[in-house]
């Protein structure tokens, strides 16, 4: 039983098979194939080239079969054997990779997805809204403020900014039940049900008790981000609060090389994200509208019967551009929208309502 991964590669055409069997080697046994006495690790284990495809210009994508026994049931050896070694390689980027059903049965995909999701704010026919608690500096009383406003707007979801942790001036103890606390308020008020998702940071001992500070304050969702937190980390917790919902933040996607297609939309949804934040086209990051299309139907799309992600298009983008937005990813998806509905300032509130009639009143093309 094989994962099939997929490398981009650059190279000469002369070099080309000797380089994908270089990486088949490298992310399998690390070793020159004549040390090996034992017939079973080479005919079981080793990785085996399966097919070479000029792209022209230059690169190649290389099809690579990887023993899935080298992973386990361990979310960060999957990440090692697939990309350890060869992410060392500048001309290399890992592109694709394909699962046979008992690989994504282990790791189980997300507990909750789009439905658990919708069923938290009760809204089973339009995409979600989510806004985000910034900036950095603000006291926990400011950001329950900041909270209790876009509540009161009637959005669906608010995160804190990933850069929110366990700061001094916002310690995460004491902003953590203040915000649940606000947006609670807000929700008695207006009747929706707003959920507040606060960012988990540090190590794995610390991200537990910020899970019961979570649970105690009445959260039942949490984000943090799976390249900082680390992967492994990332798979306990979804394994040990399975009524939770988990959202993937992105932070240092762009390092690691492998394709943001691959990486949000299919490998933090295999570990267990109901929700992958991603850069959306046309905002203040580069992704073309191909790429986001792709990520976003790796998250949803049918996947060995794991639970779909659901696509959380962010980073600059404005309430203007809501029906785009919305006819480009249509009714599965959560549009965020953070700095451009905060720059209301005094009108926050309203602005945020505005944002919300936009959303429910959108007709889908």
């Amino acid at each position: 039983m094989r994962l099939i991964a997929t490398y981009r590669i650059r190279s000469d055409a002369g070099s080309i098979e000797s380089r994908a069997q270089a990486i088949a080697v490298e992310q399998s046994v690390e070793m020159p194939l004549s040390a090996i006495d034992e017939p079973a690790v080479l005919r079981d284990i080793v990785g085996q080239v399966e097919a070479i495809e000029d792209l022209g210009g230059g690169v190649f994508a290389a099809r690579i079969g990887l023993a899935s026994a080298t992973v386990g049931g361990d979310a960060g050896q999957l990440l090692n054997m697939l990309f350890g070694n060869s992410s060392l390689h500048d001309d290399v980027v890992l592109q694709d990779v394909t699962f046979p059903p008992e690989v994504a049965a282990i790791f189980g995909g997300p507990h909750h997805g789009i439905a658990g999701l919708r069923a938290r704010v009760n809204a089973q026919h339009r995409a979600l809204m989510c806004s985000a608690l910034k900036p950095q500096g603000l006291s926990a009383e400011r950001l329950a403020q900041l909270a209790e406003r876009f509540a009161l707007g009637g959005i669906d979801y608010i995160k804190d900014d990933h850069g929110l942790a366990d700061q001094a001036y916002s310690p995460f103890a004491e902003r953590v039940p203040a915000c649940a606390a606000a947006v609670a308020r807000a929700a008695s008020s207006t009747g929706h049900t707003t959920r507040y998702v606060p960012s988990l940071s540090g190590n794995l001992d610390q991200m537990r008790v910020q899970m019961r500070i979570s649970h105690d304050a009445g959260l039942d969702c949490v984000m943090l981000a799976p390249l900082i937190a680390g992967w492994a980390n990332v798979q306990a917790l979804v394994e040990a609060f399975p009524s939770v919902a988990f959202f993937a933040h992105p932070s240092m996607g762009g390092a690691a090389r492998i394709a943001p297609e691959l990486l949000i939309g299919r490998l933090f949804r295999l570990i267990g994200a109901d929700a992958v934040i991603f850069p959306n086209h046309g905002g203040r990051f580069g992704y073309s509208r191909d790429t986001c299309h792709r990520l976003a139907g790796n998250a949803r799309d049918p996947l060995h019967g794991l639970r779909a992600s659901l696509p959380v298009p962010a980073g600059g983008m404005t309430v203007q551009r809501t029906r785009e937005i919305l006819d480009f990813y249509g009714p599965d998806a959560m549009l965020l929208i953070g700095g451009n509905l905060l720059m209301a300032r005094e009108r926050l509130t309203d602005e945020t309502a505005e944002f919300v009639r936009a959303v429910a009143d959108h007709t889908y093309r």
